[in-house]
């Protein structure tokens, strides 16, 4: 069946045409042929669209506009363009995919000398290893699995699975060597037993939005009551040891997702509360690096037990995903990645480095390869956005375009 067409004039030798039917559908042209529509971006609401610049075909989740007619030197250069976009579009996934390596060399070691312990008899070793921490990140993995299962972003989604997956084997180590207390183990189970298949079954439309909207509530409460109550327990002793900040959340936390249901919140305050599991998760993991330099200061010679390497991966980890992070203009993601790669891995290397805990080459290597990385990822997106500066990109991160 044909598309139906309207056609609007805009200036002396071009138009646009809208496609009403079929959606599929391309619109040759002498100058543009088969443009393809991928996906370039994709919002919290999930629907799929592109970037809006002057040389990418315009698309909503109902109608694209395409150009039909162009000089030669404008079509070489928008095509030439597209094909830029595309490309950094491509390879920033690829990036976000890559960094399941060095996060998975993070974990693997821990998993290996725990199983080591295991097997020695040597449970008290485990003891070790906080357990509340562990569980406090995987909490923070399950709700970021969920805003990125959310905004189709697979290769995040299975970052963040492999996240939740590595930690609950450690906690499953934990548990048998008796650091855990097992019911604490068997709810952590639960709820990533059915995070895990939530996720997946809403990703692959398989899931209703009632249930979906029920996980989504949920995990905005745990995260609303855990944040507090970690930041909290950082300053023990030098504050008293008490449950106030967090059952004080939770009770906040009820509230805000009940009116949010009921419809006694505006639109701008129902959006609001559902961002709030995705920022509560990034502020967990933005709180980790502060409690780190918390613990340097307090005990400077507890930072010879840091590993460089360790903390390299995570800089490399999280580096990875902030040319992604960019290119959709996802602010709170790249806010928790760029976090985490200055103040987690690149501010605990500086720290070692000062303390003389590692080499003056691997902390000029690392310092020069992250400038470079920043960099590299500045100048591609703003190529591939058609802006003259880099700027411009970080500009419409924060406040739009």
């Amino acid at each position: 069946m044909e598309a139906k067409t309207m056609a609007m004039s805009l200036a002396s030798n071009r138009s646009l045409i809208f496609p009403t039917y079929p959606r599929s559908s391309f619109v040759p042209t002498s100058r543009f042929s088969r443009l393809p529509l991928k996906r370039a971006c994709i919002g919290v609401d999930g629907f799929r669209g592109s970037a809006l610049t002057r040389w990418n075909p315009i698309v909503s989740n109902r109608r694209r506009l395409v150009p039909v007619r162009a000089t030669n030197s404008e079509g070489s250069l928008g095509l030439e363009k597209v094909k830029e976009y595309e490309e950094w579009d491509s390879w920033t996934a690829k990036f976000s995919g890559g960094a399941n390596i060095p996060f998975l060399m993070l974990q693997l070691p821990q998993i290996i000398l725990n199983a080591q312990n295991l097997m020695a008899g040597n449970n008290t070793a485990l003891s070790a290893v906080p357990w509340l921490g562990m569980l406090t990140g995987l909490l923070g993995n399950l709700s970021l699995l969920s805003y990125f299962a959310k905004k189709r972003e697979k290769e995040a989604a299975i970052v963040q699975t492999l996240g939740v997956i590595s930690t609950h084997v450690v906690l499953s180590q934990l548990t048998v060597a008796g650091a855990m207390p097992l019911p604490f183990f068997v709810a952590a189970s639960a709820v990533v037993t059915l995070g895990i298949i939530l996720n997946a079954l809403f990703y692959f439309g398989k899931l209703s939005t009632t249930l979906w909207r029920l996980w989504e509530d949920f995990i905005t409460v745990g995260g609303l009551c855990v944040l507090p109550q970690v930041m909290w327990s950082t300053f023990v002793p030098l504050v008293p040891n008490s449950i106030l900040p967090g059952t004080t959340a939770f009770v906040i936390a009820v509230a805000a997702v009940f009116m949010a249901r009921t419809g006694k919140l505006s639109e701008e305050g129902v959006k609001f509360v559902e961002s709030l599991s995705g920022w509560t998760a990034t502020l967990m993991f933005m709180w980790m690096p502060v409690s780190q330099m918390w613990t340097n200061f307090l005990s400077p010679d507890n930072i010879k037990g840091l590993s460089p390497i360790t903390m390299l991966l995570s800089m490399m980890g999280n580096g990875l995903m902030l040319p992604r992070a960019l290119f959709i203009r996802d602010l709170m993601w790249f806010t928790g990645s760029i976090w985490a790669t200055l103040f987690y891995g690149y501010g605990n290397i500086l720290c070692l480095y000062l303390s003389n805990c590692t080499s003056k080459s691997f902390f000029a290597a690392s310092t020069i390869g992250l400038i470079s990385w920043i960099g590299l990822a500045l100048w591609r997106d703003s190529a591939a956005h058609g802006h003259s500066s880099p700027f411009r990109s970080l500009k419409e991160l924060v406040f739009g375009s």
